[in-house]
């Protein structure tokens, strides 16, 4: 049997062994690499404006930004100075969107008979389409109808709506 001086020996070197063990140095924690630092990446530029009014070369841009319509004098069918600036823009205007086509409508007012009124309206018509060709707009872009009487722009019976209602109006086609 061991002897006690043997045991306390070997207590006592288990104790020391274990002392020493407890306050030995370990090996440091290999922590993972940082994340890395985030990449700021500028703020998309912001979308433009949404476009206002009507669509460039649109029959709506046409009506919002020419003057559509030609006034004549009773019973005629001549192209005035004030008429030749609103063909003029016309034109300027059907120049700029070459493929877009028009159709020039004759009216006139009511007074009349029914057929006098519609050959005075193709007369209007056509006196419109032949300025907007010598600007150069190509013919084969130009149509006319005439509605004669039977589409007043001002059904009254007065000397201010008649002139209202004889007029050339160029409708452009989508």
């Amino acid at each position: 049997m061991p002897s006690t001086r043997t045991l306390g020996t070997l207590l006592l070197t288990t104790t020391a062994a274990l002392s020493l063990a407890a306050c030995a140095k370990k090996p440091p924690v290999v922590l993972p690499p940082p994340p890395p630092a985030p990449v700021e990446t500028p703020a998309p530029p912001p979308p433009p404006p949404a476009p206002t009014g009507p669509v460039p070369g649109s029959s709506a841009d046409f009506n919002a930004n020419v003057p559509t319509t030609v006034l004549f004098d009773l019973d005629k069918f001549n192209i005035d100075a004030a008429d030749q600036d609103i063909l003029k823009a016309q034109a300027a205007w059907l120049l700029k969107y070459p493929a877009k086509a028009a159709t020039i409508e004759g009216h006139a007012d009511e007074r009349g008979t029914r057929e006098y009124n519609l050959a005075l309206g193709e007369r209007r018509a056509t006196a419109a389409k032949n300025y907007l060709v010598s600007l150069g707009v190509a013919a084969s872009r130009l149509s006319t109808v005439s509605y004669g009487k039977e589409r007043p722009v001002d059904p009254a019976s007065t000397e201010e709506a008649w002139a209202k209602n004889r007029r050339a109006v160029t409708v452009t086609i989508d």
